[in-house]
């Protein structure tokens, strides 16, 4: 049973406006309502966007609809737009033909033409037919220890005969592993480009074949390459999701200025990153903040920047109130960090003045990292800075030295494009074989190398050749050597 009072209580109307004593926490809860309210429709329309861009069909990069009036695209005329761009003429010609005046004028139709000159055009075409060869291999009997032996022609890439005496050439082997490891081209593809364009039967098992092979020639330029990078000053590490006959694995690169080392392993922990860089790697380690890298103890560390301004970014986007000064104020130290590399790169600077520059900076965050923080976001980006507080700034103290992991993540991309495309590998072997090829064509390309020549030659150098000399700036392609069947 209510007692009367109560009763009279709860009848009694509430007064629209608070008195004068409740009033300023009244405003001061009213201006916080507000502004979770306005946080809550942020992140409503961001979840709403990101809900949506997990079922977008087609267009994934679509931005919105296209501008009311936008900017027309290309270089602009006028002194900056620099040189034109135009196909070189041949120096050497395969075939020459003539482009007589017409019979008639196609504009009157009349039939008497003076003929005034001639201009000339020039093509570079493709060609269609396949180049077929034939070898004829003489076969002996050694005298002395009665072995079979056989000759070999620089052109062969196999001493196989029988069944398998039909083969594909270097070039042709070469081509297949760029578009299936470089254009991302699945096996089936890589038979359809070599059926429809050349008129050369490929099965999907004959294109897989040829990148095992390729890959068991490239064993020596791999390990080189690996050693490359375990001594290299610098190192720039990262990994992404990978599969191997659907099971989720990891794909690892460690990219250099000169050679990138690829290796697709289960695991993604340091076990992998030592293997690779050996436990005692004393170099600089340009990397993101995973946790592993943090086990190289003799090694100096770079943290991403742009991981941090991105975060930065980020956060600024969800925050509300006094929350957003400290990512604000952290993304501005960093912005200036580059910008003082800049200066030093471009010698607008003195060692000095950049010593003092560099000193006040890193100031600049220790006072930030000082403040009370009550948002737990910006408590978590503070951790994250002062765990790696000594590797924040180790490009502006050694020339040369990355402030991203834009090298690791370059050489990432078109991994991660082969993967949207044919998801991964279906066994180990392949896997080992997609590391392998990738680490030489990767490397290849740093080196401006033109991979598939470099390939071809690979592919028709003899097995049992002296051992391999540091990967790709000195190897000798000794004279086939008679082997023993």
């Amino acid at each position: 049973m209510l007692k009367n009072a109560d009763v009279n209580s709860m009848n009694r109307k509430v007064p629209e406006e608070p008195c004068e004593r409740c009033k300023p926490l009244f405003d001061t809860m009213q201006r916080h309502i507000e502004s979770l309210e306005s946080r809550l429709r942020r992140l409503e329309a961001l979840a709403d966007d990101l809900r949506r861009g997990g079922k977008r069909q087609a267009a994934p990069f679509s931005k919105g609809p296209p501008k009311a009036e936008p900017v027309k695209s290309g270089r602009k005329s006028g002194d900056d737009y620099g040189l034109h761009g135009h196909r070189p003429a041949p120096n050497e010609f395969d075939e020459t033909f003539q482009a007589p005046v017409p019979v008639f004028c196609p504009f009157c139709h009349n039939q008497d033409i003076e003929e005034i000159g001639t201009v000339e055009q020039y093509q570079d075409e493709i060609p269609r037919k396949p180049i077929r060869r034939k070898f004829t291999i003489h076969v002996g009997r050694c005298r002395k220890c009665g072995h079979r032996v056989q000759g070999r022609h620089p052109l062969q890439t196999s001493d196989a005969i029988g069944a398998a005496a039909s083969q594909l050439g270097p070039n042709a082997q070469a081509l297949a592993v760029c578009l299936n490891k470089e254009a991302g081209l699945s096996h089936g593809k890589v038979a359809w480009v070599f059926e429809s364009v050349f008129g050369i039967a490929l099965t999907r098992g004959g294109s897989a074949r040829i990148m095992l092979r390729a890959a068991e020639r490239t064993t020596p330029d791999y390990e080189d390459i690996v050693v490359h990078v375990r001594k290299s000053r610098s190192v720039t590490p990262d990994e992404t999701g990978w599969k191997v006959g659907g099971v989720l694995t990891w794909l690892w690169a460690f990219a250099t200025d000169a050679a990138t080392a690829y290796a697709i392993r289960p695991s993604r922990g340091r076990d992998v990153a030592e293997e690779m860089l050996g436990s005692e790697y004393d170099g600089i380690l340009v990397r993101d903040g995973w946790a592993v890298y943090d086990g190289f103890e003799k090694a100096e560390h770079q943290l991403c920047v742009a991981h941090v301004v991105r975060r930065c970014r980020e956060m600024m986007e969800t925050a509300t109130g006094a929350a957003v000064r400290f990512p604000r104020d952290v993304k501005a130290v960093f912005q200036d960090a580059l910008e003082l590399r800049d200066r030093r790169d471009t010698e607008s600077i003195s060692n000095h003045g950049l010593a003092v520059a560099r000193g006040r900076m890193e100031n600049r965050l220790d006072r930030l990292l000082l403040w009370p923080r009550t948002n737990e976001a910006n408590e978590r980006l503070a951790v994250h800075l002062l765990n790696h507080r000594v590797s924040l700034f180790t490009f502006l103290r050694h020339p040369g030295i990355d402030a991203t992991n834009w090298r690791a993540e370059q050489a990432i991309r078109p991994a991660v494009v082969n993967r949207k495309v044919w998801g991964g590998n279906r066994t180990e072997s392949g896997a080992e074989a997609q590391a392998k090829l990738m680490s030489v064509l990767r490397t290849c390309a740093q080196r401006r190398r033109d991979g598939i020549e470099y390939l071809s030659c690979l592919l028709c150098s003899h097995p049992l050749h002296a051992p391999p000399i540091l990967a790709l700036d000195s190897r000798r392609f000794l004279p086939a050597l008679p082997v023993p069947a």
